[in-house]
């Protein structure tokens, strides 16, 4: 929780900031109502720059270190981890503003105020930007993201370290290419149960700094100006006292895209009247013919710069005799050695195996002479970071990372394959211009390697730089290009053959499940990754990674990409088998789980508390990641739902006990009217190391433990 809320000084912040809103001239107070805000000389106040991203490092801003994408570190269902990595990113977002200050450097993506976390719900595998999210589940996305925020705000009593963003607010998935006059229908329960609950989450448990509105239009009502969520639901149902912010040039889609204004002056009064504080952009500095012409008063602007300068107080930017306790902090910090070591961790912690048929991972580097390493994303440094990235002082692909590892014992012979898209290389081809070097690198090889998947610039935001089709959405889960074809003629060479999939959303790898005999899923892992995927390869790591979204069969099976109902979609949802679960993940050991029990076979307002023994039955060292799934038992209710998470680390035949406690919450589900009520009857509580589904259980081997519980009177939280 943001200890600053609650505390003397921030009323003190109020104070100062009223008086100094109360100084400005209407034409300055416009002006301090966009990201760039000029300085204003007479009154002490700095030039800033609002816009600044922190996704999974501090970015666009030169060097820093380029942790795994977000949908990497969902993969570790770590909240400890997250909060770990986000209070490093405040560290060197502190260190890096500290040496721009000293020089006066004043610009963009210069400040404290980082636009991250993204906590959308990763609804469909085919939306480009997923992989800046923490994946499916509302509970899951809700941890990670409250950990997330607490490590970038830090706990302070008196200054945060750096100011958290919950986007994009809300109900924004796709499809890229419409989200400028597009408008997501959600049901109320669907916004309840799905949508909200991590923006609420950061908003109430982790006191989250700003939160950002979407461009598109929800219910039809945009986003950034939407009386239903900015003044309803986030001030009023939740008690939100921070900053919105506007996404960046979402105010003009209300006239351009959205068509429910007539111009900018009109657009710019629906977002101020109804709960917009800062526009990224420019047309907020309409605000002040708006407030003459009467159709924004000047408190309600006002109370905008309030929300705004409270902000820059509470990071110390007003305090000249005061110190804050991140003043100190040396650029020396930023991707030093200490950065790069928790990086390295995070990545290893990051990586999900998904099949190891006769145990042929891990390698032994001793009975290898020639490793075959073949794919376009073999060297492709821009597998390794996502979007919304910085710039590391040195990468390591999976290629280099190998090579590292083995060093003179192993002969590494590397070839792209195939290009990542494209039906060949070169331009001048006639195609299958790198089959013959594919073929003779497996023939020389001992075992393959192959690198596939896709890139930021296949996968990402509309109109960034090299999306090559559907605006940075998929058009399907197929592999690119002639990555299919190239996998095929690895396997055709009856070699040992490793799948390493770097990928930021699910594709359909059917054939290689049946085929491949393992695969690894490396998403986006960051400036380590190839050093963390080597290590996991030859079991220095063993792998730990869950699986933060369902990996379907193909994208016939899935609903219209538009439609925002939730029928249908995720594992909480979906009624097909899944090719890999949400949940999943093996490991080079065995756990076994004994003991599982419930304090009490009935759920009152405290909830229960589950206890399970853990013990690793394998042979080497593993972190088991416990998941408790509850289950409504009646029609019409969700799949089992995620409601717990413990990571254990267990040496090779220890046995620990696990104590996770349910609230009555876990119990709840919204109803249409959007009521969150316990209900009268029986549930299921499931234990074990994945979700309690019938693909799990044939991929594991394993059933995981139910237990009955019941509720004898409903009652509504």
């Amino acid at each position: 929780m943001d200890l600053i809320k609650n505390s003397v000084k921030n009323a003190e912040y109020e104070k100062r900031a009223r008086s100094l809103v109360a100084q400005m001239t209407l034409e300055e107070k416009a002006f301090q109502m966009v990201n760039g805000a000029p300085a204003i000389e007479r009154l002490g106040i700095k030039a800033y720059n609002w816009w600044n991203e922190a996704l999974h490092g501090v970015a666009r801003a030169g060097t820093a270190t380029v942790f795994p994408q977000a949908i990497s570190m969902a993969a570790s269902f770590d909240e400890d981890l997250l909060e770990e990595v986000a209070d490093a990113i405040a560290t060197e977002g502190r260190a890096k503003f500290n040496a721009q200050q000293k020089y006066d450097d004043c610009d963009i993506y210069k400040g404290l105020t980082f636009w991250s976390p993204n906590v959308n719900i990763f609804r469909d595998p085919r939306w480009g930007r997923g992989h800046e999210t923490f994946g499916e589940d509302p509970y899951l996305t809700s941890r990670l993201g409250v950990r997330f925020v607490e490590g970038l705000q830090g706990h302070d009593e008196n200054y945060l370290k750096a100011a958290a963003c919950a986007k994009h607010f809300a109900v924004h998935s796709g499809p890229e290419d419409l989200r400028h006059e597009f408008n997501a229908e959600a049901g109320v329960q669907d916004m309840y149960e799905t949508y909200l609950p991590a923006f609420k989450a950061c908003v109430q448990e982790a006191g989250v700094e700003a939160v950002m509105g979407a461009y598109n239009r929800t219910n039809g009502e945009p986003c950034c100006g939407s009386k239903t969520l900015l003044q309803d639901i986030l001030r009023e149902e939740w008690g939100f006292k921070g900053h919105v912010v506007s996404d960046c040039w979402a105010i003009k889609d209300f006239h351009e895209g959205h068509g429910v204004t007539a111009g900018a002056e009109e657009s710019v009064a629906m977002a101020v009247n109804n709960g917009c504080d800062l526009n990224c952009g420019e047309l907020f500095i309409y605000v002040a013919d708006a407030v003459k012409k009467g159709t924004i008063s000047e408190e309600r602007v006002d109370e905008a710069l309030v929300h705004l300068f409270m902000t820059r107080m509470k990071l110390g930017m007003f305090d000249k005799d005061e110190k804050t306790p991140y003043d100190d902090i040396p650029y020396t910090v930023v991707d030093s050695k200490e950065m790069q070591q928790l990086n390295l961790k995070t990545a290893e912690k990051c990586v999900v195996l998904l099949k190891n048929e006769n145990n042929l991972l891990p390698l032994d580097k001793s009975g290898i002479k020639t490793i075959g390493i073949i794919g376009p994303n073999a060297n492709n440094r821009k597998a390794l970071v996502g979007n919304y990235e910085g710039t590391a002082s040195r990468y390591f692909t999976i290629a280099e990372g190998i090579q590292e590892y083995v060093g003179e014992d192993v002969r590494v012979l590397v070839s792209e394959g195939c290009h990542l898209y494209r039906e060949q290389i070169s331009n001048l081809s006639t195609g299958k211009d790198r089959d013959s070097e594919v073929k003779a690198i497996c023939e020389a090889s001992d075992v393959i390697i192959m690198c596939l998947g896709l890139d930021s610039g296949l996968e990402g935001e509309e109109g960034d730089q090299g999306n090559q089709y559907a605006s940075g959405d998929k058009p399907n889960l197929n592999l690119p290009g002639r990555q299919q074809k190239i996998l095929e003629l690895a396997y055709a060479s009856g070699k040992p053959v490793v799948l390493v999939m770097l990928s930021g959303s699910a594709l359909a790898i059917g054939w290689a499940d049946e085929h491949i005999p393992a695969i690894i899923q490396g998403w986006y892992p960051g400036a380590q990754g190839g050093r963390a995927i080597a290590r996991v390869l030859f079991g220095e790591k063993n792998p730990e990674g869950r699986m933060p979204v369902t990996f379907y069969r193909t994208s016939e099976e899935l609903p219209e990409f538009t439609d925002y109902s939730m029928k249908g979609r995720t594992y909480r949802y979906m009624r097909e088998e899944a090719l890999y679960p949400f949940g999943y993940g093996l490991s080079y050991t065995e756990f076994a789980y004994s003991d599982v029990t419930v304090s009490s076979d009935t759920v009152g307002t405290d909830g229960v508390t589950v206890r399970a023994t853990v013990t690793n039955t394998g042979k080497r060292e593993g972190i088991e990641t416990v998941q408790v799934y509850v289950k409504a038992d009646r029609e019409g209710t969700p799949n089992a739902q995620l409601k717990g998470i413990r990571k254990v680390s267990l040496q090779a035949g220890e046995s620990r006990e696990v104590t996770l406690q349910l609230s009555a919450e876990a119990f709840a589900l919204y109803d249409e009217q959007g009521v969150n009520q316990v209900k009268e009857g029986q549930y299921l509580i499931f234990v074990g190391g994945a979700q309690p589904d019938s693909r799990s259980e044939k991929l594991t081997g394993k059933k995981v433990a139910a237990l009955k519980v019941h509720i004898e009177e409903s009652f509504v939280i």
